[in-house]
């Protein structure tokens, strides 16, 4: 195998911190305090990271990167399982923050990211998977909305994930999570009936939206009985700090982007080509391969010149995006107007309807 291939085990490298972190717990004095700060060591090395353009790996079995999905599916539900333990013994506030930020923010990897993998797959039992993980962060309709939304939408105004030209991180966070969560509703409630019909109709439950909110739910529910609101209200903060995470993710994959063609091209999709966001965030890197051709699987995206660059990886961009946005705009909007896309396209090619 490639020697470069190992640089993959480094997708691990939160998620187990975050399970060390919980199954250490509860902690005493500033302990917590420190131990966010491997997040912050994250983002600097992504903003320095140089690129990695080279072709998919050869000669690796696709089995071997499935086994680190499945890895990633085993330590999600372990530092769920570990850290309602922590939470339900007893923590101080800073604790109890600290848990929820490292938690919620390793969910928005192997819950989200690798959600979004499995969704995508060909394979009934490993889309199933992905609805799995995205019930953890309460978030299930976003496999309707994905892939029967967004995928077909994606750089046009219908589609309620693509960012607005020059729209700011929170505007769009406002406008986007209530617009896809409407999509999905009415994607699957036309699927089974009547794009109208009522929270009563029976037909609704067959609405896979409606199941998974009250799978989600309701699970969430009965943890929160056995266990006390504490935890309930940890497992809450956690999934909403992941959903923030994935919508900035969305928010910078393809801001001001306008799509000129019925077909989704390589140009409709915003790429980073930092070494640090490709190994350890399972291809999301390769977003305009993805997008060009949704079921090929993270190992083989390939890296493209023409589609826009990110200045940064994913970790500095979607960091820099929440802490002040007007600096990743400025230089987003210069990449947009030296490739000539987004809103500097030429009049002559119309954005898809």
């Amino acid at each position: 195998m490639p020697l470069r291939f190992l640089l993959h085990g480094l997708s691990f490298g939160l998620p187990l911190y975050t399970l060390l972190f919980v199954a250490t717990g509860p902690h005493i004095g500033w302990t917590p305090l420190i131990s966010v700060a491997v997040i912050f060591v994250a983002v600097a090395l992504d903003r320095v990271a140089s690129p990695e353009r080279r072709p998919p790996h050869e000669n690796v079995p696709d089995w071997v990167f499935d086994a680190a999905l499945y890895g990633h599916v085993a330590i999600q539900v372990l530092n769920l399982v570990v850290f309602t333990r922590m939470i339900a013994a007893g923590v101080t506030p800073l604790d109890f923050l600290a848990a929820a930020f490292l938690v919620g923010s390793s969910s928005a990897y192997s819950a989200i990211v690798v959600a979004h993998e499995l969704i995508h797959r060909r394979n009934k039992r490993m889309r199933m998977l992905g609805r799995f993980l995205l019930s953890t962060v309460l978030y299930e309709h976003f496999y309707t909305e994905h892939i029967r939304g967004h995928h077909v939408r994606i750089g046009t105004e219908a589609d309620p994930a693509t960012a607005r030209h020059n729209e700011r991180l929170w505007a769009f966070i406002l406008r986007t999570v209530p617009a896809q969560f409407k999509s999905a509703w009415r994607l699957e409630a036309k699927r089974v009936g009547d794009v109208n019909m009522g929270l009563l109709d029976r037909r609704m439950l067959r609405s896979r939206v409606f199941r998974g909110l009250v799978v989600e739910w309701g699970v969430l529910g009965l943890v929160t009985l056995a266990l006390g609101p504490w935890v309930g209200l940890a497992l809450m903060l956690q999934a909403a700090w992941a959903v923030l995470l994935l919508e900035c993710v969305n928010y910078v994959e393809h801001w001001g982007l306008q799509r000129a063609e019925k077909r989704v091209r390589t140009l409709d999709s915003w790429d980073s080509e930092g070494w640090f966001t490709y190994y350890t965030l399972v291809g999301l890197s390769r977003h305009a391969d993805h997008h060009a051709h949704a079921s090929r699987p993270y190992q083989s995206l390939r890296h493209f010149d023409e589609s826009p660059k990110m200045p940064f990886g994913y970790w500095g961009m979607v960091m820099s995006a929440l802490i002040y946005d007007k600096p990743v705009i400025a230089r987003m909007d210069a990449e947009l107007r030296a490739r000539k896309l987004g809103p500097y396209r030429p009049q002559e090619a119309p954005a898809a309807k």
